[in-house]
C-alpha cells in the first residue's frame, strides 16, 4: 500500500505546488480581486491579531501561494503529511469560497465555476483522507484509548492484589490471636 499511498500524495500535492508557484511569480489581478471577498472580511481579524500582519489581498496571496508549495512538497514527500494536508485543506476552503462562486456568476460561466467548484471539493475531500491517514498504524485516538484501558486494567489488578493481600494478612492475624489466645488459655492451666 505504501507505493499507492506515495503516489497519490504526489498526484494530490501537485496541483498546490505546480499553481502555488504561478501566484508566486504573479499573483495576477483577477486574482487578487477575487481574494477581496475573503481578505476584506479577514483583515480586521487580522489587525485585531497583530497589527504587524499583513492585511493587503496581494500580500495575503503570496502567502497562501508559499504556504501551498510548502505543504504540497511537505505532502509530496511525504514529510509531515497529515500536517501539510491539513494545511492545504484550510487554505483551500477560502479559496473556493473566493474563486468559484458559482451561485453569484450568471450565464454560460455559471457551469464553469460549478465545476471548479465541485472539483476543489473533491481536492478538499483526498486532503481531508490524507490528513487522518494513519499509514495503517494505529492513530493517536486509538492508541490513546487503549492506553487508557491498559491503565484501568492495570489499576483494578493491583487492586485485587492489594485485596487480596489484606484478607491473607487479616487471615493470618486472625489465625495467630486464636494461637496465641490458646497459648494464653494454655499457659493459664498448666501448674505452676
Amino acid at each position: 500500500m505504501k507505493p499507492v499511498r506515495t503516489a497519490a500524495r504526489a498526484m494530490l500535492a501537485s496541483i498546490f505546488v505546480i499553481s502555488g508557484v504561478r501566484v508566486l511569480i504573479n499573483p495576477g489581478e483577477a486574482r487578487i480581486q477575487a481574494a477581496r471577498r475573503v481578505t476584506d472580511r479577514l483583515a480586521p481579524l487580522l489587525e485585531k491579531a497583530d497589527p504587524r500582519l499583513p492585511t493587503d489581498p496581494r500580500t495575503l496571496v503570496r502567502v497562501k501561494a508559499a504556504s501551498d508549495v510548502a505543504a504540497g512538497l511537505a505532502l509530496a514527500t511525504g514529510r509531515f503529511t497529515r500536517p501539510a494536508a491539513a494545511v492545504l485543506a484550510a487554505g483551500l476552503i477560502p479559496t473556493t469560497y473566493a474563486g468559484h462562486p458559482f451561485w453569484a456568476v450568471p450565464g454560460e460561466r455559471r457551469a464553469d465555476q460549478q465545476i471548479h467548484f465541485l472539483k476543489n471539493l473533491g481536492l478538499l475531500g483526498g486532503l481531508l483522507l490524507a490528513a487522518v491517514d494513519t499509514e495503517g498504524e494505529p492513530g493517536l485516538r486509538y492508541r490513546t484509548s487503549h492506553a487508557v484501558d491498559r491503565g484501568q486494567r492495570s489499576i483494578s489488578r493491583a487492586v485485587d492484589r492489594s485485596q487480596r493481600s489484606v484478607r491473607r494478612a487479616a487471615r493470618t492475624a486472625k489465625r495467630e490471636a486464636k494461637i496465641a489466645a490458646l497459648s494464653a488459655t494454655a499457659a493459664r492451666k498448666l501448674p505452676g
